[in-house]
């Protein structure tokens, strides 16, 4: 319920003071469907194409966050609604970059602010008027711990897709072993509180350090 009540919060502050969320100016389209939480295919003059939302990242599907955000997305962009895109760029794999609007409200900035997209600092210059309502409205979501950012130590979606599940210590946090890139046993740790921040951190016990899988990593470490 609280947590609710941020969300729609910092969206209704971001809805009054962004200058993205005016109607935007280009070509109106039809969604067809959507993907992850971050891409959807529009009908635009009769003609289909894959869109990849600009300016921000979604977790994979198959990343702690990613099924929330695709289903997120859906949720936001129901098939058959009307949408505003404003173009970016193409990418490497010829989809159009862009920023959607539904109602003149920035659907890439809402998922921001709802912590079920972060900001691709590497593409941020596609939004460069509003970058700054981007910085915020990430910064609000983790410090509110909203969705993606409700895990103790996330990984970057940019990180997951090569691999390298190297988890965003918050501050404060116990700083995590250069192990986790590869495999982790107990042995790789000084103290419990080092194994149990990686246990926390990756979902699945990736590194099987909870062998009794009571929750607790380690339990023979000081």
């Amino acid at each position: 319920m609280i947590r609710t009540f941020i969300v729609t919060l910092v969206f209704v502050l971001y809805s009054c003071s962004n200058p993205a969320n005016v109607q935007a100016q280009g070509a109106t389209a039809t969604v067809v469907s959507t993907g992850d939480g971050d891409t959807l295919r529009v009908d635009r003059a009769g003609q289909s194409i894959t869109v990849r939302l600009g300016c921000v990242d979604a977790p994979e599907r198959d990343q702690p966050g990613g099924k929330e955000a695709g289903d997120r997305l859906a949720q936001l962009l129901p098939v058959g609604v009307a949408v505003q895109m404003r173009g970016i760029d193409l990418d490497q794999y010829g989809r159009e970059v862009a920023e959607i609007y539904v109602n003149g409200q920035s659907i890439n900035l809402q998922l921001v602010a709802e912590g079920h997209a972060v900001v691709y600092d590497d593409y941020l210059d596609g939004c460069g008027s509003t970058r700054d309502q981007y910085l915020q409205a990430e910064q609000q979501a983790m410090n509110a711990d909203l969705n993606f950012w409700a895990q103790a130590n996330p990984v970057m979606p940019w990180d997951w897709r090569r691999g390298e599940l190297i988890p965003v210590s918050s501050p404060g946090s116990t700083p995590l072993p250069a192990c986790v890139s590869s495999d982790c046993d107990c042995a790789d740790f000084a103290t419990q509180a080092e194994a149990q921040a990686v246990l926390d951190g990756f979902e699945g016990d990736p590194h099987r350090l909870d062998g009794d899988r009571d929750g607790v990593a380690c339990e023979s470490l000081p």
